[in-house]
């Protein structure tokens, strides 16, 4: 079954062949507006073609004729001026992210005979790839497939709480009187204080520290996080840490490259790639090395690991303990958990959880939407 960028790629071929020249860039905003939008009538298919395809309005009488002669629908322009609703007939077997097949228009050639009817382009129903992208786990995607999901990921935003911060500014309903700013204004009316000056404390998002565990039974996930905190999570400024039997600090690597070359580059960077894990011994060196200057105080930690550690459960619970006094939120990413018949009794994941907010899966895409609430929720602690 074709996919809608080679739809797209025989439609816009008819258009080159009418006289209208397509931008590569034109094509693919056809077909992200088709696959965001999903017209479920010709007339929003056409509205969709014609908002990203035509770029001058002497060419909007060709383009309605390649389109009545490659979708077979009634798409005129003037003939549907001014009316109301939707006077375009619905596209048959429209589901999301689906549009329907094409017909390229008749062409006079060799051997053609110009009454005869329109030939057909191999290019039936297609779905969206990235629709069904969405919902495979992380692990189950080659390195292309998921490079592939990095146009999505740059849409997510990564929100942590906001908390109260050291500046103020100036508000005509501010619950508190700036003091100094009011005795100033009275210099001008003779010392007496007609009006009071008011401010309120400004906020900024907690701080984002996310330590990645990139052990064997981890790697899938581990490459799929890192291009999400790269794609997304740059305007927070978050600290990005990955651990096996090491630890090491990835947030310069991430802010200096692109998506692709920031996963080589960690790869190069984080020696113990693949390997074991001992992740009670990488919690003790951060909280010695980052947690004591304050990188952890106040902020959202998100632990991306399955459990598995080599180590003392026991040593992993006091560190886990340590890093929960001091964070706002401890988020917990776990894509085994995603299984319904998931239970914590690996020694590892049963000694960090009661020192975990939220344990989340964040296994695929459309599990992320359950991992990016959990960063903006409330705190709630006994």
């Amino acid at each position: 079954m074709p996919e809608l960028p080679e739809l797209a790629a025989a439609f816009t071929a008819c258009l080159h062949e009418a006289g209208i020249a397509v931008s590569p860039d034109r094509a693919r905003g056809f077909v992200r507006a088709v696959t965001l939008l999903d017209p479920s009538t010709t007339r929003e298919l056409r509205d969709c073609a014609l908002a990203t395809l035509v770029s001058a309005r002497e060419q909007i009488v060709p383009f309605d004729a390649v389109f009545r002669a490659v979708f077979g629908g009634a798409a005129d322009h003037e003939a549907h001026r001014g009316q109301a609703g939707d006077p375009a007939r619905p596209l048959p077997g429209t589901v999301p992210g689906r549009v329907p097949g094409i017909r390229r228009p008749a062409a006079d050639g060799p051997g053609r005979d110009a009454g005869a009817p329109p030939r057909e382009a191999p290019v039936p129903v297609a779905a969206s790839p990235l629709d069904r992208l969405a919902s495979r786990d992380f692990a189950d995607l080659s390195a292309a497939e998921l490079a592939r999901l990095s146009e999505l990921m740059r849409a997510m935003v990564l929100r942590t709480p906001a908390r109260p911060s050291r500046r103020h500014r100036t508000a005509h309903h501010g619950t508190r009187v700036d003091v100094r700013r009011t005795l100033s204004d009275s210099r001008r009316t003779g010392g007496q204080p007609l009006r009071l000056r008011r401010f309120v404390t400004r906020t900024r998002p907690r701080d984002l520290v996310v330590l990645c565990d990139i052990s064997g039974s981890m790697e899938p996930y581990a490459r799929a996080m890192l291009q999400l905190l790269f794609c997304a999570a740059r305007a927070t400024h978050a600290e990005v840490f990955t651990f096996a039997t090491r630890l090491t600090r990835l947030t310069p690597v991430l802010r200096r490259s692109g998506p692709h070359d920031a996963l080589a580059r960690a790869g190069r960077t984080a020696p113990d790639w693949s390997g074991g894990t001992r992740i009670g011994e990488c919690l003790a060196e951060f909280n010695e090395r980052f947690g004591r200057r304050g990188m952890a105080h106040g902020a959202v930690v998100v632990i991306v690991s399955d459990g598995w550690d080599t180590g003392e459960p026991a040593d992993l619970a006091t560190h886990m303990a340590r890093l929960f006094r001091v964070a706002h939120r401890v988020v917990w990413v776990n894509p085994r958990s995603a299984s319904p018949r998931y239970r914590p009794l690996v020694a590892g994941m049963a000694a960090a959880l009661p020192y975990c907010d939220a344990v989340v899966s964040a296994h695929n895409l459309t599990a992320l939407d359950e991992f990016t609430a959990a960063l903006s929720a409330p705190r709630r602690r006994r």
